[in-house]
Formats: structure tokens, C-alpha cells, sequence
């Protein structure tokens, strides 16, 4: 493996462990009660092990069906299955948990996924398309019903509202972090160094399920968003699109949010093709570890900004946006200003190390992203709705993410690649600017008025009462 991996790699590990270690009072949340930090823990435990089931399925998905024979067409349809599900089926159910129960919903995630793990025995192109279903199922709960819980749980116990940063970036670090590195180390030793096959990544991940499974239900207790009986489906969900319509500030912030994660999908489908535009031989599972490595470095970034008070999140965010946006236009910059290569094979061009570094920074981006998105929808979504709200703004994601697939497949059976790439970089990059302008916006709206996150209730309740007298 070349020394250049070596030296991004380390620098990065560098980075993160100074950072860690130089902590100080100023830069950490201190002194909070043994109770919070027991409740802390629990959550973080639950986490890395839904995390752990997640990330050990994710670099084996297409790899196993390949192995059963399917082509890039087929399995194509079946991720976009997958997205598909998550925006029709996981609206529907994640919703369910403001009404049936947060704790409830993240039980029901990891049976969905447990399923899910279950159908990859199968080679029957059916029973795998079942499997991406539940997947997309699985997926709308794990980023709804779980942040959902904690929140809720967080305030009912009277904990201190700045002690719930603490909890996003810690769990940020450990789960989409170490657990991520931890979790492909394990998956490649599982395949290669056991030879167990590519399903065994799918057994192991419905194990750290099935834990998760009994450390909810011996721990947690159920918390529900808005439990009224007489209210369906449906006047949730107008109840939920009348907090968005009616408050800039969620509406803004799903925006924001739909924009840097249909980015930040699309990217994952399209940085292996741009580091090996020609078949250049590049260690995936380095770069992937490298990749969290930079994920942890921009959550340990975080949560020393956070536990400032006087900085908010809203001020450094559109930064965050801004620098994100110029990453992910390195490769068009690179396409027009660095020689091509035209040699077929051999060890990552110059062009696709600047690009390397570029998508670092990237995921360094994506780090600092999670805790603070985390930190901005406890603040302005409603409780009542917070589950259906979320599942809302993952929508516009999902259609996204969607429509790139569909042309990633459309131009691979044309036989071009470069083009399509360098326009969807280039798109993205667009959306992250744009991110930046709404998350500007978004800003001045929190510094001239407070957040008063039940307004949108009697708002909902005064029209519903009105429809009667309408009709």
C-alpha cells in the first residue's frame, strides 16, 4: 500500500487524538451528575450496538449480491428499493412512534433489521428485494425513533438542555466513528481471514441487534410523542405539515438538512468511480476507515463547540456548509485543471490524491454535522410531532438519492462515466452552497425571535376545530 494512505491516515489519527487529549474545561461539558451520566452511557451503548448492525452490513450489500449472480441493473432496482421504502413505508411507520411509542419503534428497528440480515441467506431476487424494503424501513427508524427517545427522555428527567450536546457528539464519535472502523475491521475478518462468506457480516450485525434488543427492553422506559387516541394517521400527519408550513424555522431546517444529506448520499455512491477513473487499484477499506477517521475528527471539533454556550450552532454551521461545498467541488476543479490520466490500472493518480484529501475534509464536515443538526432539531422541532417531522424531511432525501441512482445506472449502460460524475459533484456542491445561504437565514430568524416550539400547536388545533364549521 502506498505511503501517501499511510500519511493521511495518521495525520488524521494524529489530529483526533491531540484534539482529545488537549481537552479542556472549556472545551468539555463537566461536572454533570452521576444520574445524566448513567443515562448517557445506557444510550451510547444502545447506539454503538445499532450502529455496529448498520455499519457491518453496509461494505457487503453489493458485494453479495454480486456474488449471487446479479448484474448492475439488478441490484441498481434494489437500492433504490431500498430508498423507496424508507421515503413510502419508514414515513409511515417511523411516524407511528409519536403515537404507538419511541420505545416500542426502536425495538420494532431492530427486528425490522434482524429480518432484514435474515433474507440475505437467500439468493431468490424477490426475497432479497423484501430485504431492502424492510432495510428502508429500518433505516427511516434508526434516524428518527432513536434521536426521538433520547430527547424526549432527556427533558422528562429534567436534565440540563446544554448536557444533551454532550450526549449527540459523544455519540456521534463512538457511533458513526469508532464503531464504523471497529465494524469493517470485523466484517474483514469475518470474510477474508475466516473465509465465513459475505453473509456472515448480515449474521453478526443481527447479533448486535438482538443485544440491543435486550438492553432497551431491561432499561428504557417508553415515552410517546402525542398519545391521543382520537387522532389518526392522516391528522398526524397534517398536524405535522402544519408545524412546517407555519414555522420558517423547521421548514428551513429540514431544507437544510434534506440538502447536506442527499449530498452526502450521493457522495458514497460516487467516490470510489472518482478515485479510480480507470481502474486504479485503491484499498477500499482503507479509505472507508480513513473516511470515519476524519467523521470522528469533525465530531471531537464539535463537541468542544458546542460546549462553548456563547457560540451557537447556527452561527459555525453555514461555515461547516460553505467548506463542505468547496470539498466536494474539488473533483470538477481537478477534471479541468489536472492533466487526465489515460493509463489503464496501476496506483491512485495525483489528481485522485488531491481529491483524497478533499473528501477528508468532507466527512470532517459530515462529523461536525450529525451532533449539530441533532442539537438544532431538539431546539425547534415540536415534541408532540418530533418523529412524523423527522420522517418528513427525510422525504426529499429519499427522492433524491433516487433519481442520482437512477442515473448513475442510466449513464453506466451508456459507457460514460466521467461526465455524469463531474455533474453530479458539481451539483452537490450547488446544494451545500445553498445549505449555507438557508442555514444564514436561519441564524438571523434565532436571533430575532424565540424559539417557542408548541406555538404550531394551538395554531394545528385552532384549524382543526375550525374544519367542522367550514364543511
Amino acid at each position: 500500500m502506498e505511503l501517501f494512505y499511510y500519511l493521511v491516515f495518521g495525520g488524521f489519527g494524529a489530529v483526533v487524538l491531540a484534539l482529545e487529549l488537549s481537552k479542556t474545561s472549556r472545551d468539555r461539558i463537566s461536572n454533570t451528575p452521576t444520574d445524566f451520566n448513567s443515562f448517557k452511557n445506557n444510550y451510547l451503548l444502545v447506539y454503538s450496538l445499532m450502529m455496529a448492525g448498520d455499519w457491518l452490513q453496509g461494505p457487503y450489500v453489493y458485494y453479495l449480491y454480486s456474488q449471487y449472480g446479479y448484474g448492475k441493473g439488478e441490484i441498481g432496482q434494489l437500492f433504490i428499493a431500498g430508498f423507496g421504502s424508507s421515503m413510502l413505508f419508514g414515513t409511515i411507520v417511523g411516524s407511528l412512534a409519536d403515537k404507538q411509542g419511541r420505545k416500542r419503534a426502536c425495538v420494532t428497528y431492530c427486528i425490522t433489521y434482524i429480518l432484514s440480515c435474515f433474507t440475505k441467506h437467500f439468493p431468490h431476487y424477490k426475497v432479497l428485494m423484501l430485504g431492502r424494503v424492510l432495510g428502508g424501513i429500518a433505516t427511516s427508524l434508526l434516524f428518527s425513533a432513536f434521536e426521538s427517545w433520547l430527547v424526549a427522555e432527556h427533558n422528562k428527567r429534567g436534565f440540563e438542555q446544554q448536557w444533551l450536546s454532550l450526549t449527540f457528539s459523544k455519540a456521534i464519535f463512538l457511533g458513526n466513528g469508532l464503531v464504523a472502523i471497529l465494524a469493517g475491521l470485523f466484517g474483514n475478518l469475518l470474510v477474508d481471514t475466516f473465509s465465513l462468506g459475505p453473509v456472515a457480516p448480515f449474521d453478526a450485525a443481527a447479533c448486535f441487534l438482538a443485544i440491543g434488543i435486550a438492553v432497551i427492553l431491561s432499561s428504557w422506559t417508553e415515552n410517546y410523542g402525542d398519545p391521543s387516541e382520537n387522532k389518526d394517521l392522516l391528522t398526524q400527519f397534517k398536524g405535522a405539515a402544519i408545524a412546517i408550513a407555519s414555522d420558517e424555522k423547521i421548514a428551513l431546517l429540514g431544507a437544510i438538512q434534506s440538502l447536506f444529506e442527499g449530498s452526502m448520499y450521493t457522495f458514497v455512491f460516487l467516490w470510489t468511480p472518482a478515485l479510480s477513473p480507470n481502474d486504479e487499484e485503491i484499498p477500499h477499506g482503507f479509505i472507508f476507515a480513513t473516511f470515519m477517521l476524519a467523521s470522528m475528527l469533525g465530531s471531537s471539533i464539535a463537541s468542544r463547540l458546542m460546549a462553548r454556550s456563547s457560540l451557537k450552532v447556527e452561527s459555525y454551521m453555514q461555515i461547516v456548509f460553505a467548506i463542505s461545498a468547496a470539498a466536494l467541488f474539488i473533483p470538477v476543479g481537478t477534471n479541468f485543471l489536472v492533466p487526465p490520466s489515460n493509463v489503464k490500472g496501476g496506483s491512485i493518480s495525483f489528481s485522485g490524491c488531491i481529491q483524497l484529501v478533499g473528501f477528508c475534509a468532507f466527512e470532517a464536515c459530515v462529523g461536525i454535522f450529525w451532533p449539530s443538526i441533532m442539537k438544532m432539531r431538539s431546539q425547534y422541532i415540536p415534541e408532540e410531532a418530533r418523529s412524523t417531522i423527522m420522517n418528513f424531511f427525510r422525504i426529499p432525501l429519499n427522492i433524491f438519492v433516487c433519481v442520482v441512482l437512477y442515473n448513475i445506472l442510466f449513464f453506466s449502460f451508456l459507457k460514460v462515466n466521467a461526465f455524469p460524475i463531474i455533474v453530479m459533484f458539481g451539483m452537490c456542491s450547488i446544494f451545500l452552497f445553498v445549505a449555507s445561504i438557508l442555514q444564514r437565514r436561519l441564524m438571523k430568524i434565532a436571533d430575532t425571535q424565540t424559539s417557542k416550539p408548541q406555538d404550531w400547536m394551538g395554531h394545528k388545533e385552532r384549524q382543526l376545530e375550525a374544519e367542522p364549521l367550514n364543511a
